[in-house]
């Protein structure tokens, strides 16, 4: 009996040495320290570094980090360069390049540069502490299958206590033999002790979370484990989710001044194709003189002035509406055709032109292509669920091999569509932004992407902490996996009593027999669940 809470702490065990958590004087669960994070930092505070403990911060605080440290604090970097390995959080081996602006988690092993970041979050409220707490959280829910164990073990007992009186009577009014009925009815208490069968479901779980978790999968409950391996249908979301969501132009044609002009309209922009414009002019020349009297239009595009002259940038239905005609350009109409976004440039005032088009695209991830491939190879149809135009949609569906595409789709939409998909059997939905939270709660399991928003991952059951299309595969084959050593696990605790109750209640078996029979069927289960834990992911 004491074997059970002993391989529940020994998967808890494991699972802290993934994440170096430490409990310190059985705190809650939120109060505890990530061991691998420093416990003080150097923090700047008038003009001078001061080496101050982790209770000692607050948020907003700047932090410098030397190369070779591990990073104490959640932040944003403020200053240098350098690369991090998030293998504590990600499970990535590569370092991973890191500059000013970008987020970063604590706990991450600083590479060769020195970083001064501005803390964003601390104790339990650090992204480790927090991944923490939902593991632990999701370690202690039961499975369905385990209700329906412990259904039986409610029934199981009783009749095991019954077995045990009728031995004891029946060998006793047979034989005149009241101590010997007496061994042969404790024979049968100790070889029907449900250590085995308590262990079977829990001690599968643990180990096939802590497996995932070591992978970057992190299962917010146990009912997402059990699930996830009867997806029939995968939905994905499209920007971020299957492409890197940072679009760049890819092509463009007309005048040689174009490009300047568009960098110096997009200037001040926010809009992730004006970055791309930015980034285009910057490496193409000298920086650009910010456009002056500077309007934008709302989900059309922009006007300003620039050389003298008024421009407007933006969609060619916009342009249209302000009298222009555009020309028939064959190249930008190939790059509409391969689901690129295209932008004119137009010049406003007593000479009106148009200059000429930018192709904006936003490429697909690395190994998204597999990701598809490999969950055809479990059987799963998979759908993609876009806001984009139907071109640009269609040709990603093309390129990755999708079954089925919904395009245009608006945020609203995407829960009423996966709710249809629902009907054609059990779907899981895949996504990283704001817009993809209603649809990720509306799946039979939501997988969130990390790299996405706060929203988007409470509401997931699953955060792929790689944000990797392909660990949804991973997801679904680990779920597979457990709830295989699941049945194998009741099979060998059903097969121990069905095959020793008689025997002790024959007389077969002795009590000292009964109950080494009893520990090498824990033992047994135990083992079994913990050849999980030389599960990984594909790489």
């Amino acid at each position: 009996a004491g074997l059970q809470p002993l391989a529940q702490q020994h998967q808890r065990d494991d699972h802290r040495g993934r994440l170096e958590i430490k409990p310190r004087r059985m705190r809650p669960v939120g109060q505890q320290r990530v061991q691998r994070q420093p416990e003080t930092a150097r923090v700047l505070r008038g003009g001078e570094e001061q080496q101050l403990p982790l209770l000692q911060l607050s948020v907003g605080d700047v932090v410098r980090v030397r190369p070779g440290e591990r990073l104490p604090v959640d932040g944003v970097i403020t200053a240098g360069h350098s690369a991090l390995d998030e293998s504590l959080i990600t499970g990535e081996s590569l370092p991973v390049p890191k500059g000013p602006g970008d987020a970063v988690i604590g706990g991450s092993l600083n590479g060769e540069g020195l970083l001064e970041l501005r803390c964003s979050a601390l104790g339990a409220e650090s992204r480790l502490a927090r991944i923490a707490r939902l593991v632990e959280q999701a370690q202690g829910a039961k499975a369905p299958i385990q209700r329906l164990v412990d259904q039986v073990a409610a029934v199981f007992v009783p009749a095991v206590v019954a077995i045990g009186a009728l031995t004891l009577l029946g060998w006793g009014l047979w034989t005149g033999d009241w101590g010997q009925a007496l061994l042969h009815a404790v024979a049968v208490l100790v070889i029907a002790c449900p250590c085995a069968l308590g262990l079977a479901t829990p001690a599968a779980l643990m180990a096939g979370m802590g497996a995932a978790a070591r992978s970057g999968i992190l299962i917010k409950d146990a009912e997402a484990l059990e699930l996830a391996r009867t997806l029939q249908i995968v939905a994905f979301d499209k920007t971020g989710t299957l492409t890197e969501g940072r679009p760049r132009l890819v092509a463009q044609g007309g005048a040689p001044e174009l490009l300047a002009v568009a960098a110096a309209l997009q200037a001040g922009s926010e809009h992730p194709l004006a970055a791309a414009v930015r980034d285009a002019a910057r490496a193409a020349g000298p920086a650009v003189t910010p456009a002056a009297a500077l309007r934008g239009v709302p989900g059309r595009g922009v006007q300003g002035e620039v050389g003298g002259a008024l421009h407007a940038l933006g969609s060619a239905a916009w342009l249209q509406g302000l009298g222009f005609v555009l020309p028939d350009a064959p190249e930008a109409e190939a790059q509409r055709a391969q689901g690129r976004s295209l932008s004119w440039l137009v010049r406003l005032g007593e000479a009106p032109a148009v200059l000429g088009w930018l192709a904006f695209g936003d490429e697909l991830k690395p190994g998204a292509a597999e990701a598809v491939a490999a969950l055809h190879g479990l059987g799963l149809r998979c759908v993609l669920i876009s806001g984009d135009h139907r071109a640009a949609a269609e040709a990603v569906a093309s390129r990755l091999g999708m079954d089925e595409v919904h395009a245009e789709v608006l945020p609203e939409d995407k829960a009423r569509i996966v709710a249809q998909l629902r009907v054609q059997g059990r779907t899981g939905m895949v996504g990283d932004g704001l817009n993809d939270a209603p649809a990720l709660a509306a799946a039979d399991v939501g997988f969130a992407m990390s790299t996405g928003t706060e929203v988007a991952m409470a509401a997931a059951a699953v955060t792929l902490m790689r944000g990797e299309p392909g660990l949804v595969a991973d997801a679904i084959a680990v779920s597979r996996r457990t709830v295989a050593k699941i049945r194998q696990n009741l099979f060998w605790a059903f097969a121990y009593n069905v095959v020793g109750l008689p025997l002790a209640a024959l007389g077969g078996l002795s009590p000292m027999l009964a109950g080494a029979a009893m520990a090498f069927s824990s033992v047994s289960v135990v083992g079994n669940a913990l050849l999980l834990t030389r599960w990984r992911a594909r790489r």
